[in-house]
């Protein structure tokens, strides 16, 4: 039987993870949770409560590695898998996804590029070469895409989703300001830039 994990747990491992790469560039060898807390306000006793949950980390009385612990959650979140991304929609949100630098280091490549804008089809970012978006099948088997990535207006992205899914992509990732229904068994990420704006406005406005 598959262990339940909390949403807020699963949340907080990237969290652990981009940490742990920032102490290793500062060539800090150990760290204590106490450490590791102070870092991302969070307590200790969370993080061990955290780390528990998927194993026995770190020496009591020593602290974690921080390279072993951190490429024991990159495995955890499936980074070492160099999973294959398609980017639906390459006006400058998805142009920007697409020059992105970081991905690579953490275990993702785009692959593909689409779009419907006939001006845009052609034409080449970060050395790809935008395609019509209804290629979109034939695509995604040939380049062997895990992961569909929506940067459409909102009208659209249902409709991308849907031609995303019948693909066969394992896993989306939606920027698109929109409710997306897909099949539960395809995993869904939500990134609404304008929520965290307006969160941000609130707590401006409060001030």
């Amino acid at each position: 039987m598959k262990k339940m994990i909390s949403q807020a747990t699963i949340d907080r491992l990237p969290l652990y993870f981009r940490t742990l790469r920032l102490f290793e560039d500062e060539k800090i060898p150990i760290i204590s949770s106490d450490e590791l807390g102070r870092r991302l306000d969070i307590t200790p006793e969370q993080i061990r409560k955290d780390l528990a949950t998927f194993g026995q980390f770190g020496r009591k009385g020593i602290g974690y590695d921080v390279h072993d612990l951190k490429e024991k959650l990159a495995n955890i979140l499936g980074l070492h898998k160099h999973w294959r991304l398609a980017i639906v929609g390459v006006g400058h949100l998805g142009g920007a996804l697409a020059n992105y630098v970081n991905f690579a280091s953490l275990g993702f490549s785009v692959v593909a590029l689409l779009d419907i804008n006939k001006k845009v089809v052609g034409t080449q970012v970060n050395g790809i070469k935008v395609a019509d978006v209804t290629r979109l099948n034939e695509i995604v088997a040939k380049d062997e895409v895990d992961i569909g990535v929506i940067t459409v207006p909102a009208q659209e992205a249902q409709g991308v989703a849907d031609l995303l899914v019948a693909s066969g992509v394992k896993g989306i990732w939606n920027f698109a300001p929109t409710k997306l229904n897909v099949p539960a068994t395809i995993p869904l990420i939500n990134e609404d830039l304008s929520i965290g704006l307006s969160a941000l406005s609130y707590y401006m406005t409060q001030e």
